[in-house]
Parts: C-alpha cells; sequence; structure tokens
C-alpha cells in the first residue's frame, strides 16, 4: 500500500479551525511524524458571518457582521538527529480575535487579540512503533478593547510573554499507516500591564491583570483502511472556563456585571476525514467537524455557538515539493450574550496553503 496522501490532510490543516474560544489552528503535532527533514510554509484566510440582534433596551437592532476577516501564518521545520531522537520548531498563530460592531446602539464596539506562538518539540522512538515527546512554548498576546456605549471606556495591553510546555505519546504502525498521537498542552498565564480609560475619568489609568490561554488535549488519529485511502480524525479538548479578560477598573464600573471575556462551559472539537490518492502527484480529501461551543450567555465581543463545518483538501507532490490546498465551511449555532443580544444562522468560510519541502 502507498499512503502519500497524507499530504493532502495537511491541507485541512491548513484553514483556520474555527474552533472553541479564540482558536485559530488544532495546534497539531503532525509534522513531528515527518520522514527525514521537512520544512514547511502555511496561510490560512478566513471570512467569518456574525451578526445578530440586540436586546429591546438596546433599540432591537440589527447588529451587522460584526467579526472581522482575518489571515494567519506559519512556518515549521522538522530534522532527525539520529535513528531515534528528532526535533520540530514551530511559528504560528493559534489564537486571536477581531470583532468590530458596524450598527446598532453598540456601533463601534470593538475587541482584538494578536497572539505568536513559537513551540520547540523533541521526540524519541523506544521501538515497536512507540514513541513519546515534549517541548515548550512561547507565546506573545497583545490585546484591545473600545466600548463607546459604556461612557467610551477603552483598554489596551502591552505586548506580554509567557511560557508553558506540552507532553505528548504516540504510536504507528507504518505498513498500515497507523497513527495514534496524544498532546497536552499546558495553560499559558499571561500578566498584561494594561492602560483603561474611561470619558468621564480624568485620564489614562494604568492597571494590570492575569489572563490564562487554557490547557488542552488533542488526540489525533490515522490508519490505512483500503489501498491509497485513509482514514484520519482527531478529538481537542480545551479549557476555556479557565479563560477570562476583566481588568480591574472595568470590574469596578457599576454598568458592568460581567467580565469583558468569559466562557461558560469548555469546548471539545471532533473532527472526522477520509483520504485517498489518486496516482504518483495527486491526494485529495474530505472532512466534517463539529464543536461544542461554549455555552451561553457569552461575551458580545465573540458571541458564537457551536460550529459544524465540512472541509476538502487537495495536495501535488513533485520531486521533494508538496503544495496542498483546502478549504472549509462552517455553520455557527445561535448565542446569547451578557447584553441579551441574540446571534443566530451564522457562518464562516476559511482557505489554507501550505508548502512543504522534503531534504
Amino acid at each position: 500500500m502507498k499512503y502519500s496522501v497524507i499530504g493532502a490532510m495537511a491541507a485541512l490543516v491548513a484553514t483556520p479551525a474555527l474552533a472553541g474560544g479564540i482558536e485559530r489552528s488544532n495546534q497539531s503535532m503532525a509534522i513531528l511524524f515527518q520522514e527525514g527533514r521537512y520544512l514547511e510554509f502555511g496561510a490560512s484566510y478566513a471570512k467569518p458571518d456574525v451578526k445578530g440582534m440586540t436586546d429591546a433596551t438596546l433599540g432591537g437592532l440589527p447588529t451587522g457582521n460584526i467579526a472581522n476577516s482575518f489571515f494567519t501564518s506559519s512556518i515549521s521545520y522538522k530534522a532527525d538527529l539520529n535513528d531515534n531522537w528528532s526535533y520540530a520548531l514551530i511559528l504560528d498563530q493559534p489564537f486571536g480575535a477581531d470583532t468590530l460592531y458596524p450598527g446598532s446602539a453598540l456601533a463601534g464596539s470593538l475587541g482584538k487579540i494578536d497572539n505568536v506562538m513559537l513551540t520547540g518539540v523533541m521526540r524519541y522512538k523506544f521501538g515497536n512503533g512507540f514513541s513519546a515527546y515534549a517541548g515548550l512554548r512561547s507565546s506573545w498576546t497583545s490585546g484591545e478593547v473600545s466600548l463607546p456605549f459604556l461612557s467610551g471606556y477603552t483598554m489596551s495591553t502591552n505586548t506580554d510573554q509567557a511560557f508553558g510546555y506540552l507532553l505528548g505519546v504516540a504510536y504507528e504502525k507504518p505498513e498500515i499507516a497507523l497513527r495514534v498521537a496524544l498532546t497536552y498542552n499546558s495553560k499559558l498565564r499571561h500578566k498584561f500591564a494594561a492602560t483603561e480609560n474611561i470619558g468621564v475619568a480624568p485620564g489614562p489609568i494604568p492597571t494590570t491583570f492575569r489572563t490564562n490561554i487554557p490547557q488542552s488535549v488533542n488526540l489525533e488519529f490515522q490508519t490505512g483502511v483500503a489501498e491509497n485511502t485513509l482514514a484520519f480524525g482527531s478529538i481537542r479538548w480545551a479549557n476555556w472556563k479557565d479563560f477570562e479578560i476583566n481588568p480591574s477598573f472595568y470590574d469596578s464600573l457599576p454598568q458592568t456585571q460581567d467580565p469583558l471575556v468569559a466562557y461558560q462551559k469548555n469546548s471539545v472539537t471532533y473532527t472526522l476525514g477520509v483520504g485517498r490518492r489518486f496516482n504518483e502527484n495527486w491526494s485529495g480529501s474530505i472532512s466534517v467537524s463539529h464543536d461544542t461551543g461554549n455555552g451561553n450567555p457569552t461575551s458580545n465581543l465573540g458571541p458564537t455557538g457551536k460550529r459544524n463545518s465540512i472541509g476538502i483538501g487537495a495536495s501535488y507532490t513533485v520531486d521533494a515539493m508538496t503544495i496542498s490546498g483546502g478549504i472549509q465551511y462552517s455553520r455557527i449555532g445561535s448565542a446569547r450574550t451578557t447584553l441579551q443580544s441574540n446571534f443566530d444562522d451564522n457562518s464562516a468560510i476559511g482557505a489554507g496553503m501550505r508548502v512543504g519541502f522534503s531534504f
């Protein structure tokens, strides 16, 4: 059997995750299992369409599309040190948010989170298909908020660096393309220096607050099911109940009863797909996924519910280069915000491309 269709699987990984909380990628460790030395460049684009209706107390008006399109990029490198030891370096943008209300009484309200992550991983092969890996992660994160309806409240942070780690185990049986990998990602504890301001206050107010990028667990698996055909999937759990943005001055305002951003539930994302190798050069794949969402009520800066997605991917391999591309369409479930606004019948589309080189 030949299973070079694995290149097509990477095409779907390249598309934006559009999963729980502020996730923009599933933080896969698949690059660790590439053969030999491997260098990969990735880029993805997402265009969400998230519209709602404010509560009658806020005029009962449509919000317009509050979710801005976004672009992410990544670069990854994997190499072997010897027959047992290998390593990988990953630079990507796994988290982020970009919300702006164009209409209703909330017009001009915005929330933005920028994140860059550098991950270094070492893997050791024990033999008989078993291996373990561990690594460190460095996260650079910043954010800003503007709420004109709340007496012109604004908040902006510095770019804070936080550190975390990952641990994983894997089992492989190459003759049937079987691989199961389990990865734990620790939480990342950010402590931001911020400036808060409000129209009726004497001036900018310096403050500090803590936010955790949550711990998560990824289970990724694949197996050959027929000649040139591969089934694959993943289950990802993330502890989004541990994520909160609640600066001290904002929390002290008499008009506020809830944090700026908080989630009621942790999220689980399920993905299942099949890939097919058509010839020496071309492979394709199709997958479906379901995200359980983060519960209600949710923040007005991220009002999305459960998600159901379908994606297709293709890859073309010539010599040592593989070009992969994929598109994904998502239906976004209903959400109710802390201000009793309702968001229903929304969607998102994403596209991604990766170019990989084997050495």
